[in-house]
């Protein structure tokens, strides 16, 4: 049902929340109940260093965007669910949140160097409203954008 209510929801952050919670529910099914056991050689299971800084560019230059973990899997031409996994080893963090966590570092920027609106920040910055803005930046910083302003 939760799956079912992000996608509905058209927010900014819906498509790749559920295709990071789809990769998370295919990996499971695939660990626990499949019986195919698939050789990783140690060269395959990490990101290089040029792979993941590609990533990293594309989602800090399309941070205003909806970005899907298919678009930013096929900058380093990996398959979205590999690509998920090996982000979040290499950075600790899943790829969407990665993204919400960047957005809320440019907004604190804009926040603090201009005089933009926040609402017009929250849109800049990729998220669906200023509320969604609001939500996100409150639950990493603790603070309201207008706070942190």
């Amino acid at each position: 049902m939760m799956l079912l209510a992000e996608l509905r929801s058209d927010g900014m952050m819906g498509q790749l929340y559920v295709e990071s919670l789809t990769q998370v529910l295919v990996i499971h099914l695939l660990r626990h109940y499949s019986t195919f056991t698939p050789t990783i050689t140690s060269e395959n299971r990490s990101l290089t260093h040029t792979q993941l800084q590609q990533a990293i560019e594309y989602i800090h230059t399309h941070l205003n965007r909806n970005l899907s973990l298919v678009e930013i899997a096929g900058v380093i031409n990996i398959s979205p669910t590999y690509f998920a996994s090996l982000f979040k080893r290499a950075t600790g963090t899943p790829p969407h949140q990665y993204v919400i966590q960047q957005r809320v570092e440019r907004a604190k920027m804009l926040l603090t160097t201009t005089n933009l609106e926040i609402a017009d920040i929250a849109l800049q910055v990729g998220f669906s409203s200023q509320s969604h803005l609001t939500q996100q930046f409150k639950r990493l910083t603790r603070m309201t954008p207008k706070q942190a302003r």
